[in-house]
């Protein structure tokens, strides 16, 4: 099984280009929602209210992810210490993921990877496609306030992750992101006539 990773910072249009492959049958995984099932396990809330204190926690003991982005992003040492209690469960709960996908015979996968973090560290082996997505900085935060993000916090995210340079470094394929979410589908639908053909699919 082929798996091609997406990825790209906040902004950037990630979304659109794992959507757009999913809806050509390509079954998705995106690693932001495995994060956020990996926030119910009783042993990575333990680690979190350990870390980070009861105010990330509502009243039924679930941690509430504004709160838990809004301290998390706030320093770099806060920001490892959630990737060093986060990351490990979802690479395992990923990696069950993409066996099973493997089991059930499909010949493709998209992972919409949001925290890439350069070529060395990356979950993606040389035999997988990565695409990355880039777009201008301002036009990232803009997108990403219109979602309803806080400024501030968006801005913060963007800081803390690596630069376009590193994700264009690492990637096989690059879309840029400066026009409309219809322009980025159709280079994303351009792009995988041609892979998929030269793939044998």
């Amino acid at each position: 099984m082929k798996t091609i990773f997406v990825i790209g910072g906040i902004g950037a249009g990630k979304s659109t280009v794992s959507r757009t492959l999913e809806n050509q049958g390509i079954p998705l995984i995106d690693l932001d929602k495995v994060g956020h099932e990996v926030l119910t396990w009783p042993v990575v809330k333990a680690d979190m209210r350990a870390a980070f204190g009861p105010d990330i926690f509502d009243e039924q003991g679930e941690v509430i992810r504004p709160a838990l982005a809004a301290v998390a992003f706030a320093s770099e040492d806060n920001a490892h210490k959630l990737n060093c209690i986060s990351l490990p469960r979802i690479k395992q709960a990923f990696a069950q993921k993409l066996a099973a996908l493997e089991k059930e015979g499909h010949k493709f996968a998209v992972v919409e990877y949001s925290n890439f973090e350069g070529k060395e560290s990356s979950w993606a082996s040389k035999d997988d496609c990565v695409i990355a997505v880039t777009a201008p900085e301002e036009l990232r935060v803009a997108r990403a306030v219109a979602r309803g993000g806080e400024e501030q916090d968006v801005r913060n995210r963007i800081a803390r992750q690596v630069s376009d340079e590193v994700r264009i470094e690492a990637a096989n394929y690059v879309f840029v992101n400066d026009g409309s979410a219809e322009q980025l589908r159709d280079q994303v639908l351009s792009w995988w006539s041609q892979y998929s053909m030269e793939e044998g699919r």
